[in-house]
C-alpha cells in the first residue's frame, strides 16, 4: 500500500531520524510513503500567529500537491503540520470564495479529495500487521505517553478520532507490544513549543508540570509523535531540573521508536543515539536492544 507523505520541516531537519523512522517502521507492515513533491511549510505555530489568509494559504498548497498525487490518504507525522493542515483544509471547504481565491494563483488545486492522516491513526489501521511482525515483549518500559495539545485539540470542530481530552492510542497500541504506559494527569498538556525561542521561563514552567507528573506516576520514559514536543522535552530536561528540581532525566522516544524495536529493528538503524536526553540505557538495562 502506498499513501502520499509530508514530512514538515521538522522531519527534515532537527527531527530527521523521525523521517527515517516512519519510513522504514511503516515500510515493515506494508505501507510505503510517497513524499509529495516541492512542498512547503505550512505556516505551523507561527502563520496563525500573524496572518489568517497566509495561515490557509500556506497549507492549502501542498494540500494542492496532495490532491494531484492521486493518493487517497496523506499521512503526516508532525502535530503541528497535521493540525494546520487539517484546519485548513475544512476552512477552504466551507468557504467557497476563498478557495477560488487561492486556488487561483496555485498551480495544482486544491480539490478536497485527499485525507488527512496522523501517524497514530495510521498505526493503528496496521495494529494487528504491527503485532504480528512484533519479535519482541517492550517488557519493563512504563512509558507517559504524550500526546502535546495540538494532536486531538483543534481551534475549530474537527472529528477527531480519539477522545480530545484524555486519548488513549497510543496506551492501546503500546499495550499490545508488552509496555506498561501509565496513567497521567499531562498527556495533553502544552510543553510550550515554540515559546522556548522567545519565552523560555513559561516553557520551562510547563515542562516542569510535565516532568513531574511522569515521575510521581512512576514512568521511565516519555513516548510522543510530535517532534516539536519530542525535542522540547528531550532537550531542556537539564535546564527544567536545575530550575525546578525535577527527578532524573527520562528518556523521550517516538512512538515509531518502540515499535521499531517491538519488530526487531536495530537502535544503530533507527539513530536513537540522536536523543539528548540518553536514550539508550533504559533499553540497554532492560535488555531491549
Amino acid at each position: 500500500m502506498k499513501i502520499a507523505y509530508y514530512p514538515g520541516c521538522s522531519l527534515h531537519a532537527s527531527s530527521k531520524l523521525y523521517d527515517i523512522q516512519s519510513k522504514s517502521v511503516l515500510g515493515k507492515i506494508g505501507i510505503e510513503l510517497s513524499e509529495i513533491e516541492d512542498w512547503n511549510c505550512c505556516g505551523a505555530t507561527s502563520a496563525s500567529k500573524t496572518d489568517d489568509f497566509l495561515a490557509i494559504a500556506l497549507a492549502a498548497r501542498n494540500l494542492g500537491i496532495a490532491d494531484a498525487t492521486g493518493f487517497s490518504e496523506m499521512m503526516i507525522p508532525c502535530s503541528s503540520c497535521y493540525s494546520r493542515t487539517l484546519v485548513s483544509q475544512k476552512a477552504l471547504a466551507g468557504d467557497p470564495a476563498l478557495k477560488s481565491e487561492i486556488n487561483a494563483e496555485l498551480a495544482k488545486k486544491v480539490e478536497g479529495r485527499i485525507k488527512i492522516s496522523n501517524i497514530l491513526e495510521v498505526l493503528l489501521s496496521r495494529q494487528c500487521d504491527i503485532k504480528e511482525k512484533a519479535v519482541k515483549k517492550l517488557t519493563g518500559l512504563k512509558p507517559a505517553c504524550y500526546y502535546g495539545c495540538l494532536l486531538t485539540r483543534f481551534p475549530s470542530d474537527m472529528p477527531v478520532s480519539d477522545s480530545v481530552e484524555n486519548p488513549a492510542a497510543m496506551e492501546g497500541l503500546l499495550k499490545s507490544l508488552g509496555a506498561e504506559p501509565l496513567d497521567w494527569g499531562y498527556k495533553t498538556d502544552c510543553c510550550g513549543a515554540s515559546a522556548a525561542v522567545n519565552d523560555m521561563d513559561m516553557a520551562l514552567k510547563l515542562m516542569s508540570k510535565i516532568f513531574k507528573d511522569a515521575a510521581a506516576r512512576g514512568a521511565n520514559c516519555f513516548v510522543t509523535t510530535c517532534p516539536m514536543c519530542q525535542l522540547n522535552v528531550d532537550a531542556y530536561q537539564e535546564e527544567v531540573r536545575e530550575k525546578y528540581g525535577t527527578a532524573n532525566n527520562l528518556p523521550v522516544y517516538f512512538i515509531t521508536e518502540l515499535i521499531g524495536i517491538s519488530m526487531g529493528m536495530g537502535a544503530e538503524e533507527m539513530q536513537i543515539e540522536r536523543h539528548f536526553t540518553d536514550a539508550l540505557g533504559l533499553l540497554k538495562e532492560l535488555k531491549l536492544i
